[in-house]
């Protein structure tokens, strides 16, 4: 018996951890059918020997993504999870179950959106907050993010809609967002996202909505709760969805035989490759609301519900060789050479291994057969290894411990995943890319140079780094390769127009580590000048808004390097605007104030109030500290933020108070004044 307690004990740690892993670290630890496995096994068990119950068992838990950051609400309906199903005889099973005392059962298919689950809430019409999954019973208040999602509306059209209703649905990010996303984190030295469903939940999770805002998120509505049904069937409720203003999923079909349930599985297990965002599966549902009711819910999940989860996309093929490659930030890069393999229509020769514990987690070895998978990724990934097929004479992989490029010692922080090359100023690719980042359209656009052509510069001579930019001469690039008289003239007369470019754009283009276009233009709002940000201690840069401390650090560490400041200089002296244009102010009441904003307003928007702090000499900063003098508080105020406030002696001020102290008449005015001004920042 005490076998079975210790096997129950270890499934719950087992599950609890890959729980806390998918909801709360967002890094999924196990694929879904392994989980499901476990799952089962537990309930089983559990089931067998009730004398081991325990309320606090995963078995009772839909799962968890509660954060500390955000207000947490009830759900007034519970938000229950669906059961998995992974092929034809278990689907059948589910239909029989369903139609043993139910004769002609009509079914809703439609597909399972691989993103993060919301709950939204509407009184009379009208939208009034946007809640998570959390735990099913309990969620995180998300309402400022989810309104940056332009599909969600927050007035509904048409009639008919109940007084209060929670809509159901998925918050996923499409492919082309989830691109761009990787790309600018890549090129700030930040780890992209796995995939998809991982940056739509760390995108609902940002503390900032103007993140949110532009990272590109998109929604879709299946489902409402409200005391009443609002239509007799499923698949009436999608329409009226449609018609109050919310979108709903085009493919969604009523089948009326098992038979009809898998030929639309199988259409969209290919079909799904077209689609410009992800599903991990399709979701069978009974459709009549009324046989939904009787046939009720588990703790867990729907009776009348299952998801069919697509088969991810995996081929085995042989690992011919390991190379290196060496970003821009010194972020070193493994990239597995592969036997090619045909995978989702396309020829597979090169697949990511992320980092070294990712290598040394799967116990990779040069000539294994690996599973390469695309399932749920846009970069084909190692999964696995068939160790019986393992050559006798392997060797465990040795990861590289110096750069293969300038051969300096790699180094690795203790919270990153990644290796580092520290050698900045000196390795070759660090310095062409950092070269290619600084004349990028989003920095400082310059046009006529693109990543062979840098190469091609440094490879003779011509840039050595940033600087040397504003050295060169026509007579200098027209001898080179693929380069004639016209376009020298365009690129030099390009880089000359660099100059004009405002400094927040400078201050991402010199690419300092983390210090991406968002935190650039922050930055530059909240120290509008080089020498100022120079001069800055950690406690002042911390005060930024979106500057944690991990990029201060990095902004220390990168003017603490004399090469860095020596570089600086030259751009100076060749007339690179490091210092911002501020706007005229408008008074002088907030000279020398120091406000924090949390909550949301009637008559402005969070950046509108910024901007007429600003505009009356105030400084914004993004966390209470004993250097706070107001406390703006809105609708929703952060709880920790009220807490620390109040423990600090933090004076709290409503948005009439402030608008008072700025010369408002609390009826607008000051709105009036700021579409007037229309000042820039930076």
């Amino acid at each position: 018996m005490n076998d079975v307690k210790q096997k129950i004990d270890h499934l719950r740690r087992l599950l609890d951890r890959l729980n806390y892993n998918y909801y709360v670290l967002n890094a999924p630890s196990a694929e879904d059918r392994e989980y499901d496995r476990l799952m089962a096994e537990l309930t089983a068990l559990e089931a067998a020997h009730p004398e081991f119950d325990d309320p606090n068992s995963p078995t009772r838990r839909v799962g968890s993504d509660l954060t500390k950051e955000f207000l947490q609400v009830a759900h007034r309906y519970p938000m229950l999870s669906l059961g998995n199903t992974y092929s034809e005889e278990e689907v059948r099973e589910f239909v029989e179950r369903i139609e043993r005392e139910n004769a002609a059962t009509e079914y809703c298919c439609e597909l399972k959106f691989d993103g993060t689950a919301i709950s939204l809430t509407y009184e009379n019409g009208r939208f009034v907050r946007a809640v998570t999954r959390g735990d099913g019973s309990v969620g995180d208040d998300v309402s400022a993010n989810v309104r940056t999602i332009r599909s969600i509306p927050m007035s509904l059209q048409g009639e008919g809609w109940p007084e209060y209703m929670e809509v159901r649905g998925e918050i996923y990010m499409p492919h082309e967002s989830f691109d761009r996303l990787n790309a600018e984190r890549a090129d700030i030295g930040e780890e992209p996202f796995a995939n998809p469903r991982n940056a739509a939940a760390g995108t609902l999770k940002q503390q900032n909505s103007a993140v949110v805002a532009q990272r590109g998120l998109d929604a879709v509505l299946y489902a409402v709760q409200s005391d009443g049904p609002v239509a007799a069937s499923h698949f009436e409720t999608l329409q009226r969805l449609k018609e109050w203003g919310f979108k709903t999923s085009s493919a969604v079909r009523r089948c009326r035989s098992v038979d009809e349930i898998m030929e639309y599985i199988r259409y969209w297990d290919t079909a799904r490759h077209e689609l410009p965002y992800e599903t991990d599966g399709a979701v069978i549902k009974v459709d009549s609301v009324r046989l939904q009711r009787d046939l009720g819910a588990t703790a867990k999940a729907p009776r009348w519900a299952v998801a069919y989860k697509f088969k991810a996309e995996q081929a085995a093929t042989r690992l011919v060789s390991v190379d290196f490659q060496v970003g821009r930030t010194g972020a070193i890069t493994p990239v597995a050479n592969l036997e090619p393999v045909r995978l989702a229509g396309t020829t597979v020769k090169r697949a990511s291994l992320h980092n070294a514990e990712q290598i040394e987690l799967l116990d990779i070895r040069i000539g294994d057969t690996v599973r390469v998978e695309k399932g749920g990724e846009i970069i084909p990934k190692i999964v696995g290894v068939d160790r019986d097929r393992r050559p006798a004479e392997s060797v465990p992989f040795q990861y590289i411990t110096h750069c293969p490029e300038c051969g300096t010692e790699l180094v690795k922080e203790p919270d990153e995943a990644k290796h580092y090359c520290p050698n900045a100023t000196g390795c070759p690719p660090q310095i062409v890319g950092r070269i290619v980042h600084y004349i990028s359209r989003k920095a400082m656009n310059i046009e006529g140079l693109g990543d062979e052509t840098v190469q091609l510069l440094y490879n003779n001579g011509l840039l050595g780094d940033l600087a040397n930019l504003y050295d060169l001469e026509v007579e200098h690039l027209v001898p080179l390769e693929r380069l004639g008289q016209k376009s020298a003239e365009n690129i030099i007369h390009s880089i000359a127009k660099s100059l004009e470019v405002p400094y927040a754009r400078v201050l991402f283009a010199i690419g300092i580590r983390y210090v991406g276009e968002t935190t650039a233009k922050k930055l530059a709002a909240a120290i509008p000048s080089i020498d100022t940000l120079m001069a800055a201690s950690r406690e002042e840069l911390l005060e930024v808004e979106e500057v944690g401390g991990k990029i201060a650090d990095s902004i220390l560490a990168y003017f603490a390097d004399a090469r860095n400041v020596a570089m600086i200089d030259r751009l100076r002296r060749a007339g690179i605007q490091f210092e911002a244009v501020r706007a005229e102010r408008l008074s002088e009441a907030l000279v020398g104030k120091k406000i924090v904003i949390s909550g949301t307003f009637d008559r402005h928007s969070r950046p509108e109030l910024k901007e007429l702090i600003e505009l009356h000499g105030g400084t914004n900063q993004s966390s209470v500290s004993k250097t706070t003098d107001f406390l703006l508080a809105g609708a929703g105020i952060g709880p920790k933020k009220l807490e620390t406030a109040q423990k600090l002696g933090v004076r709290i001020i409503s948005e009439d108070e402030f608008a008072e102290m700025i010369g408002g008449d609390g009826a607008g005015n000051d709105r009036k004044v700021l579409e007037i001004q229309q000042p820039t920042l930076f």
